[in-house]
């Protein structure tokens, strides 16, 4: 059924301001709003301009995450993402450009463009979580009283689920889900796969190269550290821009 003017500008707001909430840096990203959709202004879809954002913390000063890990993780594995973002956008322009691209070929740069995308969202979102005390505030704590019955529930939850990816490779992510409106946690196998309709509130890398230099393979000593250096501020500062998102 063909949407009204009044559905139309709502989407557009929402859109916007879930565009806002989970830029790293929101003030860079102006929130439509039902009067004025055209706040919202969108790069070219085909643009190789991706550039690695700085780390938002003293990687130095991180408890149990070395310095060495850090810079290493940032260096090689998301800048790295991010220039394969961009090389496979401009074969992706090119392929498109040339009518005998196969289409099965076209998919190929496509999934790649999935993946690599899925990689430097996911990097951002975790070094944006990172360098805090590890002590949540006290609406954070209530949001996962309230969801998981208790604060330790979830934890418990969330390091199980932490446990169980070590030694190979993937993510794990609280969610909140515009959907259904839970608040959970999800177990992601790697870049390609992520909950629909969900806002990441808190993301923890869970590939061998987000620990292997500081712990082997002690995958749940880095979740331990993990835990010492969440920054909950942004992660209550998402969670209270995913409700605003799905007031809208």
């Amino acid at each position: 059924m063909p949407r009204t003017r009044r559905e139309f500008l709502v989407h557009t707001a929402a859109a916007g301001a879930a565009l806002a909430a989970f830029a790293p840096d929101s003030r860079a990203a102006p929130a439509a709003t039902a009067d004025s959709p055209t706040a919202l202004t969108l790069s070219s879809s085909f643009a190789a301009s991706h550039e690695p954002k700085p780390l938002p913390f003293n990687p130095a000063k991180l408890d149990g995450i070395s310095e060495k890990l850090i810079r290493s993780h940032w260096e090689n594995n998301y800048s790295g993402s991010v220039k394969a973002l961009n090389t496979v956008k401009q074969h992706i322009t090119e392929a498109l450009n040339n009518a005998d691209t196969p289409a099965f070929v076209y998919n190929d740069l496509k999934r790649e463009h999935l993946m690599r995308t899925g990689s430097v969202v996911l990097h951002e979102l975790y070094f944006h979580n990172l360098g805090g005390s590890g002590k949540p505030g006290v609406v954070l704590r209530k949001a996962l009283d309230e969801a998981f019955g208790s604060f330790d529930v979830w934890e418990k939850e969330f390091r199980r689920i932490g446990a169980g990816l070590g030694g190979g490779s993937g993510w794990l992510v609280l969610g909140f889900n515009l959907h259904t409106g839970l608040l959970e946690n999800y177990w992601l196998s790697d870049h390609l796969h992520s909950p629909a309709a969900t806002l990441p509130i808190l993301v923890m890398d869970m590939y061998e190269h987000a620990y292997q230099m500081d712990y082997g393979a002690a995958a749940t000593a880095y979740v331990d550290a993990f835990f010492r250096n969440v920054q909950w501020d942004v992660a209550a500062a998402r969670l209270e821009k995913a409700f605003k998102v799905q007031a809208l």
